[in-house]
């Protein structure tokens, strides 16, 4: 007996119970966590095998990727709005003034629209494994748009990782069968979108003073992007499309299209809810190694050779080596700054950012 009089085995059995329970729960929570990683591996490989298939589809015969990319964005647009103003499911971050849209948001969409379009494009003459293998080039786009813009800064350790990159690119492009420059060149240019999209992002972020999750970011950019697509597809491809006028495009295939692509950056925003930022690349390391590997299986034109998969592994090292930085970086900032206080007064979060939005009296 204790001192409450209560038997010791009973308050023993008790704990135990409840330790049960916690780590049922632990469980639990992990494995939802892991089904949402897994969701977004599926989903991402997926858009892209479906983005290939319809673009190069002989039964709907839809050669047109910046139509394709248009129809995206309207539909992530007209869905965000239902979804946050009509129905209030999501709620959105305000904040956003008119000059923070036009400084930050506009150059954010532009690239968006840049890297869909161009990304597209190029499955139109490379095959899905070879361009994936072209995309491990993006840290190294973004490490040097980042060092021009002073977001960076070059060291010996981040210049052996670039050049383990660049490397690994170059032999998986020597071991490709047949390269079409034309689609090196459109997926190259998709990078550089890309890149400075993230660049924008990080000046977003760090500059303005404004942190947005994945569905506010869509719901401020997809317009944007779609504004920016529709001047191109109105000189490049709606003139094709009218005097083609045999392509078939069925509006059930066209509906579930369009709602894989808000499906993915809502995967996203689950995700990085529940873990962070890193997990989406490490996670996207292994999505790329699984549309590769895929993509030869469901694609006739794509053909891996040894030569192939040794270069993409070098380079994949090589990405894996400059997230491990990155980590390593973003985590001694954290340890220094702790709840360090910015320069006008505000205090930062227990993640080392500053707190979202300025204030209205700021602004």
């Amino acid at each position: 007996m204790d001192r409450s009089g209560r038997p010791l085995r009973v308050r023993g059995e008790a704990g135990m119970v409840a330790e049960m329970v916690k780590r049922i729960r632990r469980c639990g929570e992990g494995g939802i966590t892991y089904g949402y990683i897994l969701l977004y591996i599926a989903l991402s490989s997926g858009q892209i095998f479906f983005n290939k298939w319809v673009l190069s589809s002989k039964q709907i015969n839809f050669p047109y990727p910046v139509a394709l990319t248009l129809l995206h964005m309207l539909f992530s647009s007209v869905l965000c709005f239902v979804l946050t103003k009509v129905f209030k499911i999501i709620k959105i971050e305000g904040g956003i003034t008119s000059e923070i849209y036009l400084t930050s948001v506009v150059p954010i969409g532009a690239m968006f629209a840049m890297t869909l379009w161009l990304g597209n494009s190029a499955y139109l003459y490379i095959s899905v494994a070879f361009a994936q293998m072209l995309k491990a080039t993006m840290p190294v786009a973004v490490f040097f748009l980042g060092t021009a813009a002073g977001l960076e800064a070059m060291s010996c350790r981040m210049f052996v990782i670039m050049t383990v990159i660049s490397i690994g690119v170059v032999v998986a492009s020597y071991g490709e069968i047949s390269i079409s420059w034309i689609g090196v060149v459109y997926q190259m240019g998709g990078v550089v979108g890309e890149a400075s999209r993230l660049i924008f992002m990080e000046i977003f972020v760090k500059r303005k003073g404004v942190r947005l999750n994945s569905i506010s970011m869509m719901y401020y950019v997809s317009p944007c992007s779609a504004l920016c697509l529709f001047v191109p597809w109105v000189f490049l491809e709606k003139p094709k499309m009218d005097s083609s006028g045999s392509w078939n495009f069925p509006p059930i295939i066209l509906g579930l299209n369009c709602l894989c692509t808000f499906a993915l950056n809502l995967s996203v925003f689950l995700v990085i809810s529940r873990t962070s930022a890193l997990t989406i690349r490490v996670a996207g390391v292994v999505r790329d190694w699984v549309v590769v590997l895929l993509s030869a299986l469901i694609f006739s034109d794509s053909k891996l050779t040894i030569i192939n998969l040794i270069g993409y592994g070098i380079a994949i090292s090589g990405v894996v080596a400059y997230n491990n930085h990155k980590l390593k970086k973003e985590a001694s900032q954290i340890k220094s700054d702790g709840t360090a206080k910015t320069e006008d007064g505000q205090e930062r979060s227990q993640d080392g950012q500053v707190v979202l939005i300025p204030t209205k009296e700021n602004t």
